[in-house]
């Protein structure tokens, strides 16, 4: 069985192609952005720490990608810096092996899936991983789960993944795919 990252990297991997775009709303050490970047034309990633930067561009440059985009900055200013994509990950809560009080937060969190879903091709889908195990993934966890089981049915398809019997408190995956644009007259975001 899959967990829940390897199940957000096959639910990707199954429509990128090396003519897309994709986006990494939180590279933390790298990860995503290899993976995304093996796959698709180009990758914008986004951070808030300098050090998931500096470790995402070694990783990167140690596997000779020259298709990604590192932006020092937060998800919720995605807006400022590209105009589409294909997919897109978010990998919630803190920068493994870095400094555990820094951590995404639900409402720039909200504020960028909404960024994404905005400018996500039709067909394109979004991973989110949420890290329940601390404080702010708890409430982050609740808030994110609020916002996109209230998305329109008509224009996105949302599934929730989670492990149902483990003792502590294991990440889960939301997984959207934007199945009719949101530039519909009739698309009615509130």
């Amino acid at each position: 069985m899959l967990k829940p990252l390897e199940m957000a990297h096959a639910f990707l991997a199954e429509i990128l192609t090396k003519n897309d775009y994709a986006l990494d709303a939180t590279m933390g050490n790298g990860h995503d952005t290899v993976f995304l970047a093996k796959r698709a034309k180009e990758v914008f990633a986004f951070d808030v720490q300098f050090e998931a930067l500096q470790n995402t561009r070694n990783r990167a440059d140690a596997e000779g990608l020259d298709n990604v985009r590192l932006f020092w900055s937060g998800h919720q200013n995605i807006n400022h810096y590209i105009l589409g994509c294909k997919v897109a990950i978010f990998n919630l809560g803190y920068l493994p092996n870095g400094d555990k009080s820094i951590t995404t937060r639900y409402d720039t969190t909200i504020d960028a899936i909404e960024q994404v879903l905005n400018i996500l091709s039709v067909g394109g889908r979004v991973s989110i991983v949420i890290y329940p195990g601390h404080e702010a993934g708890k409430l982050e966890k609740v808030e994110v789960l609020d916002y996109v089981s209230a998305l329109d049915q008509n224009y996105f398809t949302v599934m929730l993944y989670e492990p149902l019997n483990q003792i502590n408190t294991p990440p889960l995956l939301v997984m959207i795919e934007k199945i009719k644009s949101t530039d519909d007259p009739f698309y009615d975001r509130f």
